[in-house]
């Protein structure tokens, strides 16, 4: 299982948010590009990227931070928060990204997420966050009428290859993560799972690599101190 340690972006800073509340926000660092650079020290290969504005707005505010971590570092980085172009999905790739995120999208404009997958293939993923069994839209802050589990069907028939899955109760709580959840869409899909929210222990990672999903996104745990990165890692083998 591969270990996504995760930069949540908000004004050029790394920051994190409790359960999706953009009013309970933390900043943890002034300088994201000096965190990557920690995450790879400490052994990962791979980092999830969230710009918190772009979510909210559909733009692209924190493009210059992003280019500045894939330049100083060899991680596979991946992107999310607002992509709802096949513009700014251009400039992610032409800027290096290695996978693009679709969330809010992915949801409301299901011909532009054909469109993505069929131009970019396994550069595209979808994120999707479930908010009391249904899939959340526009920062978290809207519930859609999809069922997630529904959706997740729906996505893989469309060529969908990797699915990032938060649960957004968890997110930021510190308080575990949602096990049965991801054991359940690793039996029910062939696809590249994802685990996001509430990654707080190595129990958490221990439990969730022996589910057999692709990886796990750690974020308010590694800037609290909870979890050791380079110990995740090593579980997460």
């Amino acid at each position: 299982m591969v270990i996504y340690p995760a930069i949540d972006l908000y004004d050029g800073k790394a920051v994190r948010l409790y359960k999706g509340d953009y009013s309970q926000m933390t900043v943890y660092n002034e300088n994201p590009v000096t965190v990557a650079l920690d995450f790879q020290r400490k052994g990962a290969s791979h980092i999830h990227l969230v710009d918190l504005e772009g979510a909210k707005l559909g733009t692209t505010p924190n493009l210059e931070t992003v280019c500045a971590i894939k330049k100083a570092t060899n991680l596979f980085c991946e992107i999310g928060g607002g992509i709802r172009s096949m513009d700014v999905i251009g400039q992610y790739i032409d800027a290096g990204i290695d996978r693009v995120i679709l969330g809010t999208a992915a949801v409301t404009d299901p011909d532009f997420l054909e469109k993505s997958v069929q131009a970019y293939g396994e550069k595209i993923a979808v994120g999707i966050d479930i908010k009391d069994g249904f899939v959340a839209i526009k920062g978290w802050t809207e519930k859609s009428q999809y069922d997630a589990y529904a959706f997740c069907d729906k996505m893989a028939a469309l060529g969908v290859k990797t699915l990032i899955c938060t649960d957004i109760s968890k997110d930021g709580a510190m308080q575990g993560t949602n096990h049965e959840l991801y054991r359940n869409l690793s039996n029910k899909l062939d696809l590249q799972i994802i685990a996001s929210g509430g990654v707080s222990s190595l129990e958490d990672v221990t439990k969730l690599a022996a589910l057999n999903i692709h990886g796990a996104i750690i974020g308010k745990a590694y800037y609290t101190g909870a979890i050791d990165l380079k110990e995740a890692i090593e579980v997460a083998k």
